[in-house]
């Protein structure tokens, strides 16, 4: 049978012949994403991914495609995210006679070399699309329809077998026997499905899984008792066979249901956006078209109740909007035409039409999507450890069962007894525990960071912040809500505001954009400016009516500064090397911004302010917020040099900015933060992203890193008390395997559990600075 792709069409899951289909391609085109560069991007469900032997076999086995850049297999949610290169498909003919292809072309064909590489292995696929839902639906469903027949066929086998331990005639017992086998022979071979087609593919590929041994174990029980019932002997075992597969299906179940709910935060942002918009056309009619043929620039309709789909700036209409995904605050918020709109955002009265401003993908959903997945695709020092012991188990299981049949067989002779306790070491050992061990906890503490308003882009970027002991602050923009204002009080030259907003047009500095705004409302015609370039922390250049004109520091722009400007931020405009003004301003320190550092204080972490801005004006926010360490007047490279400096001192650094000249020294620290409004460079650079104008972020997101690793140390020592408790036991006949079902589903439970403890609470009420204290950091 030719492989086939779930797609979601009217809302149901069609099936898509992937060997010769044109929609198959197209689906494969769709889904994968142009990262630029010739690099490509594709997601894949993988739903027969069961433990970490199933990772290695992945992740080694898409690695030796020469396409591929990097290929990271996700337990916690059943993924697979491939990265690869266009031009490298393959070196047969076929594939070199599409060396000419556009982009989605090759797209398509390098995807199919990733999906025949995942079929060679024993793996089937579906896109990681909005089928995924369905699709764990479906899963659901047919574990709960095999769950109740083992579960009926379990009630029915013990209540025979109670007989037959009680002391029933041997006539009695052979009849029992032989009705226990027309229950349990259909009830293992239906309920049992899922275990034996994993267990089937995995050996087609030539690996070992999970489901292999657990496969094994269930026929060894159930053709060993056949063979008893045939001969008339004493002892059957399809009680154990079938309480086996009831008690493995609760634990695959269980643990279906709490992944689901474990990824609920990332679910919550898919379903945020609609499948669609209303487009209008240039005749002026309204047609709802899929969101992945929305071009940018067009335009869309907005109605009242609509969630907004892409980002897009207001045309016409006003409106009240919902911003509570984006800012976190409830209050709404009524906006007009030039408003930017951001996917996630509600509009709750109001007609507005927008003109679309960033393709689907890279919306804010989008990147909050994305930024999501990230951290749980990425590899940690804790989840390496876990990952490298959990590989060794797959040839270890069968090792030791077989061990366990021959010592048994030649210290007692009895085979009955030896393959019941080979049985029992089959099921028993499962690497399913130190697989979840640490991805789930990420996955969690990624879901509770997002409703406090913080998206986190790297897992092992939770197991280094848990480790800070420093944390370095910018000042505008981070301290400060980088709004600043122009100080009208002071006279200000029109003619030279104008020349320098025209200039700051292409800033992303809050100083210059306040300049710009400051210009448009004077209502001021602002001069062409070209050549137009930013040099981080120094300024603007440009060429403005034919003459060189500089914006930024004084010192860069050949003056020095005034002692008048204490107290103010302060920009100079120079032309030709002459200063012809000084713009001064003012900014609001963001809120709680003194609450949030005490708490951090209060975490055993040490601060300072990094700033580019004068000494006075840092040490004044300093005094404000009762930080001791300051550092002004830094250009970037000081900045890198400081936090080198204490890093090369044994700290562990943490650094929160926000602008195009804080990206290097983000770079340099061990983990970094910004806020949403930073500007792009400085947000795709940090580790975490918060969302809200708060600064408690901060204590926040060190609070549950700190509680994180602390349940990640948890659930590894579980796991490993599990395994040395329970497999001794087995092999020396200390368990049966029906306890050993109990125990196996048991361990991956447990530590789903553990992890979800961070989320419950998450659910407590904001902290105060009182509230933070280092003795709350314990799990």
């Amino acid at each position: 049978m030719e492989p086939t792709i779930p797609v979601c069409f009217a809302s149901k899951l069609v099936m898509v012949d992937t060997a010769s289909s044109p929609a198959a391609d197209e689906a494969l085109r769709s889904a994968s994403r142009d990262l630029g560069g010739g690099r490509f991007r594709l997601d894949l469900m993988v739903p027969d991914m069961h433990c970490a032997g199933c990772i290695r076999s992945i992740e080694r086995g898409l690695a030796e495609l020469e396409q591929v850049i990097t290929a990271r297999a996700n337990l916690g949610e059943r993924r697979v995210a491939v990265t690869w290169k266009q031009g490298r498909v393959g070196e047969g003919p076929e594939d070199g006679a599409r060396d000419g292809v556009r982009d989605g072309a090759a797209a398509a064909v390098g995807a199919h070399g990733i999906t025949d590489k995942l079929e060679a292995l024993g793996f089937v696929w579906h896109l990681a699309d909005d089928a995924d839902t369905a699709h764990e639906t479906e899963i659901l469903r047919e574990l709960l329809w095999s769950l109740a027949v083992a579960g009926f066929a379990t009630a029915n086998v013990m209540l025979l077998s109670v007989s037959v331990w009680s002391g029933a005639m041997s006539e009695t017992r052979d009849l029992f026997h032989w009705i226990s086998a027309l229950i349990a022979v259909p009830a293992v071979f239906y309920a049992g499905r899922p275990f034996y087609r994993s267990a089937w593919r995995s050996l087609a590929g030539r690996r070992l899984n999970m489901d292999v041994p657990v496969s094994l174990a269930v026929l060894l029980a159930l053709f060993m008792s056949l063979y008893e019932v045939a001969r008339g002997g004493p002892h059957a075992y399809f009680d154990a066979a079938v309480s086996l597969l009831f008690f493995l299906l609760i634990g695959r179940v269980l643990d279906q249901v709490m992944r689901r709910r474990a990824h609920r935060a990332v679910s919550a942002l898919a379903r945020l956006v609609p499948a669609g918009a209303t487009a209008v056309d240039c005749a002026g009619k309204h047609v709802f078209q899929p969101l992945e043929r929305i071009l940018t620039g067009s335009r869309i309709l907005i109605r009242p109740g609509d969630r907004v789909p892409i980002d897009a700036c207001i045309l016409s209409g006003t409106g009240d909007i919902d911003c509570s995904l984006i800012s976190g605050e409830s209050a709404p918020v009524t906006i007009g035409p030039g408003a930017v709109l951001r996917a996630g955002m509600l509009n709750l009265n109001g007609v507005i039409e927008a003109r679309t401003i960033a393709p689907v993908e890279d919306s804010f959903v989008s990147r909050m999507r994305e930024m999501m997945a990230a951290a749980e695709h990425s590899r940690g020092p804790f989840r390496k450890i876990a990952d490298r012991m959990a590989e060794i188990y797959g040839p270890a299981v069968h090792i030791l069962a077989l061990l366990t049949f021959l010592g048994w067989v030649l210290a007692s002779g009895d085979w009955h007894q030896a393959l019941l306790a080979a049985i029992t070491v089959l099921i028993i050992t499962c690497p399913c525990a130190l697989g979840l061990a640490v991805p789930i906890v990420q996955v969690v503490a990624a879901g509770r960071l997002f409703e406090n308003g913080v998206m986190m882009r790297s897992g092992d970027a939770l197991e280094r912040l848990a480790l800070v002991d420093r944390a370095f602050f910018d000042k505008t923009g981070t301290l400060t809500m980088g709004q600043a204002g122009l100080v009208e009080s002071v006279a200000h030259d029109n003619q030279a505001l104008a020349v320098a907003a025209s200039l700051a047009k292409g800033g992303s500095h809050p100083l210059a954009q306040a300049l710009v705004q400051a210009a448009e409302a004077r209502g001021l015609i602002l001069p062409p400016c070209t050549d137009a370039r930013e040099k981080p922390g120094h300024g603007m250049e440009g060429v403005v009516d034919g003459r060189r004109v500089r914006l930024g520091r004084a010192d860069w722009c050949g003056g020095s500064p005034d002692p008048s400007d204490d107290g103010y931020s302060t920009s100079v405009l120079s032309v030709d090397g002459r200063i012809v003004e000084r713009f001064r301003f003012t900014d609001t320190d963001r809120p709680d911004a003194r609450d949030a550092i005490s708490g951090i204080q209060h975490l055993g972490i040490d601060t300072e302010i990094l700033s580019g801005d004068r000494q006075s004006i840092v040490d004044g926010m300093a005094g404000r917020l009762n930080i001791t360490h300051t550092a002004g007047g830094l250009l970037p490279q000081d900045k890198v040099a400081r936090v080198t400096e204490a890093r090369a001192n044994g700290h562990t650094i943490l650094m929160v900015g926000d602008g195009i000249n804080d990206a290097p020294v983000m770079a340099a620290a061990d983990v970094s933060m910004a806020p949403v409004s930073a500007a792009d460079i400085g947000r795709g650079q940090a580790d975490f992203v918060f969302l809200r104008e708060s600064l408690m972020a901060v204590p926040e997101t060190v609070r549950t890193a700190r509680l994180a690793m602390r349940l990640i140390k948890q659930n590894i020592g579980l796991a490993l008390a599990y395994n040395c408790i329970a497999v001794p036991l087995a092999m020396f006949g200390l368990a049966t395997p029906l306890v050993a079902a109990i125990a196996m589903s048991s361990s991956s439970i447990l530590v789903t559990l553990n992890a979800l403890r961070l989320y419950r609470r998450g659910r407590d009420p904001k902290p105060n600075t009182a509230a933070i204290q280092p003795a709350e950091v314990t799990a």
